[in-house]
């Protein structure tokens, strides 16, 4: 690719498959919602789903004592999965496979626990919600992550950005009543930090794009990636008020 043309897609894998995380998030805040769960000795067979190269996963596979089952449809991201758990106490437990989440390989009612974060945006909050649920078992819990709209103004550059991205926002209230809709016991929802954005998401990314702008320095595609990523950091430390990521945990009913 050093020779060629990259494509927008070749560019985005790239530039995340060396970080810790593909969105925003922090070890925190999983914890956070793992606290919301109860007794996490219940939790025999887990998903993982959208897992990137599994900063989650990991954390999950290190507080849980069952199976997880670690889904995402790059390759790469699985096999950078593989490598970071080589070696770990926890590695037996871990089961990375390249999928659809949309189109999941489990038996009906056969997972305990689905998690999922910064992913299920790609296929519709609610419309997620209602496909995972066949494969919970009854009592079996949700935790997934999704940018919502945090207050009643919505900015309309905000807006247009994310729809662009293929992603319409909406507020906390609707995502709590689309989980209810969708066959879950709400049980908690809590605002992801500034610094998951930050610190633990834009910093990471920023410096890789920058190695990216160095070897396709020529390229119309990278200065198109890169100034929608810039353009993606701008608006929200402008507008961070009024939108970001949240945790939804629900209960399947």
């Amino acid at each position: 690719m050093e020779n060629s043309q990259p494509s927008f897609m070749d560019l985005l894998l790239e530039a995340h498959r060396g970080l810790e995380r593909q969105g925003p998030g922090s070890p925190e805040a999983t914890r956070q919602a793992l606290g919301f769960l109860g007794p996490l000795e219940r939790f025999a067979r887990v998903a993982d789903l959208g897992c990137g190269t599994g900063g989650q996963t990991l954390l999950l596979a290190e507080s849980l004592p069952g199976s997880i089952t670690a889904l995402d449809m790059f390759p790469d991201f699985i096999g950078r999965l593989a490598k970071r758990a080589a070696g770990r106490e926890c590695a037996g437990r871990i089961a990375g496979i390249v999928g659809d989440m949309a189109h999941l390989p489990f038996q009906q009612e056969s997972l305990d626990l689905i998690w999922s974060e910064g992913a299920i945006d790609a296929i519709g909050f609610e419309n997620g919600l209602r496909h995972w649920h066949a494969f919970l078992k009854q009592d079996g819990y949700v935790a997934v992550t999704c940018p919502s709209w945090i207050t009643e103004e919505h900015p309309a550059a905000v807006d247009q950005f994310w729809s662009g991205a293929g992603v319409h926002l909406h507020t906390v209230a609707e995502n709590i009543e689309s989980m209810r809709h969708a066959g879950y016991a709400f049980i908690a929802a809590f605002v992801l930090p500034e610094t998951c954005w930050t610190d633990n998401y834009f910093t990471p990314r920023a410096s890789a794009i920058q190695d990216l702008a160095n070897r396709y320095a020529h390229s119309d595609v990278m200065r198109e990636y890169a100034a929608i990523n810039q353009q993606e950091v701008a608006l929200f430390l402008k507008y961070r008020q009024h939108y970001g990521y949240v945790f939804y945990i629900g209960r399947a009913i």
